[in-house]
């Protein structure tokens, strides 16, 4: 029951997300000339509002599927041997049996299977974009009318109080609680900065936190280079910018190729990068930057699908005006497509450094025990006996979540007002 309730946490605001942001932007006429010509509440929901928000449905169940399917930390902590999946059994077979081949072997399995669902998926999400002129959701936002509506959105907001903001702030609650007296104190984040033990496993918090923001800012910069070039790439094979069915096959190819990632387990990533990069002259086993490269791999999903909806947007008479005008490809790209994407590949490089601060599948692979992140160092703090080794674990998870809450902060108030894709 305990993983069941920590993959809702973790998936419910995807869904939102998803389904939220498009049935937002449905224009309010349909359902209203529906009601108009007769159809009740219940009917002009079920036969027009739901049939559209179907495609997005299905893509939300599809992603939250794959990332239940692949799900990793949750399983490797709160699960034990009785729950272990393919993703903890790939970790298990590199880590602890050293049997690379059998390891590899279900690697591939799970790639094969994530790569059909992702194709899966970017049909479904493709739909939800193509088939209707959506609207602004500054023209279809209203406040809740009568007390039925009043209900609805109370409830949901006491849904989502209960499922996300409750586990958060008892996590905080618990960093700052002393299990011997019962009253508030910092001793446990004081405590992260002490090693009276003096254990060779110590972690010291600012070197955490350090190797964290460092590999962020890397996987940031290097996501979002990557992410426009494959955005652009997607956009060319576009049907509104290439003639009639040119380049479809590449697209149906490219756009479940780009989105790989977001469906492979992270420790399938760590274990190809091992595989890979393990022989000069890229032997990088021991170089930082491999925990970048998987990071970025991990990201690219992410800025591809932030900044993909705004290049579609672009009207192909802008860049044909700038063209007549004499300006090249790339004053074009420079003067015309860059200002207007500029604010989606913001929201794109804040995901990148949000999900590198907390990716923990790859990096538990990869990553040197000289240069722990803050969810290694979470982990080894769980790994260990004692109040204040699990108190120390609380109060790093703490720091981590308040990182990840600017970050996704700031993504809210970057973003694009219209409909995306995340």
């Amino acid at each position: 029951a305990i993983i069941l309730l920590a993959h809702i946490f973790y998936n419910y605001t995807l869904v939102l997300r998803i389904v939220g942001t498009y049935w937002a932007n449905l224009d309010p006429r349909l359902e209203e000339a529906a009601r108009m010509l007769g159809a009740g509440r219940w009917r002009a929901f079920r036969e027009v509002t739901l049939p559209l928000l179907t495609p997005a449905i299905g893509a939300a169940a599809l992603l939250v599927f794959v990332f239940c399917f692949t799900s990793f930390g949750v399983i490797l902590v709160l699960g034990g041997p009785r729950f272990a999946t393919l993703e903890v059994e790939i970790y298990h077979q590199t880590t602890h049996y050293l049997n690379l081949p059998l390891a590899a072997a279900l690697s591939v399995v799970q790639i094969l299977f994530t790569f059909a669902l992702m194709a899966a998926y970017t049909r479904l999400q493709a739909r939800t974009t193509l088939p209707l002129e959506l609207r602004p959701r500054q023209v279809t936002q209203r406040w809740p009318r009568y007390w039925r509506e009043w209900l609805v959105v109370g409830a949901n907001v006491g849904l989502m109080l209960v499922l996300l903001v409750t586990p958060l702030a008892a996590l905080v609650e618990r960093s700052l609680t002393l299990s011997t007296t019962g009253g508030v104190s910092l001793a446990f984040y004081r405590q992260l900065f002490y090693n009276p033990r003096g254990s060779a496993f110590y972690v010291p918090p600012v070197a955490a936190v350090r190797n964290s923001v460092g590999f962020a800012l890397a996987t940031m910069g290097l996501s979002v280079v990557l992410g426009l070039m494959a955005a652009a790439v997607l956009d060319s094979q576009n049907p509104a910018r290439s003639p009639r069915g040119r380049g479809r096959w590449l697209r149906r190819l490219l756009d479940p190729l780009f989105m790989l990632p977001l469906g492979t387990s992270a420790v399938t990533l760590g274990l190809g990068f091992i595989v890979a990069l393990d022989e000069p002259p890229l032997n990088l086993r021991t170089s930082p930057l491999l925990v970048v490269l998987a990071h970025t791999l991990v990201a690219l999903p992410f800025v591809v699908r932030s900044v993909l909806p705004a290049l579609r947007s672009i009207h192909p008479r802008l860049r044909e005006a700038a063209a007549l005008l004499g300006a090249s490809p790339w004053r074009v790209w420079r003067e015309v497509d860059l200002p207007i994407v500029a604010r989606a590949v913001l929201v794109g490089a804040v995901f990148a450094f949000t999900i590198s601060m907390g990716e923990f599948g790859a990096t538990s692979l990869i990553a040197r025990p000289e240069r722990p992140t803050m969810p290694i160092a979470i982990y080894r703090f769980l790994g260990r006996p004692g109040t204040v080794n699990y108190g120390q674990a609380l109060a790093m998870s703490t720091l981590l979540m308040l990182v990840c809450t600017l970050g996704f902060l700031a993504i809210e108030r970057f973003r694009l007002g219209e409909v995306g894709e995340f």
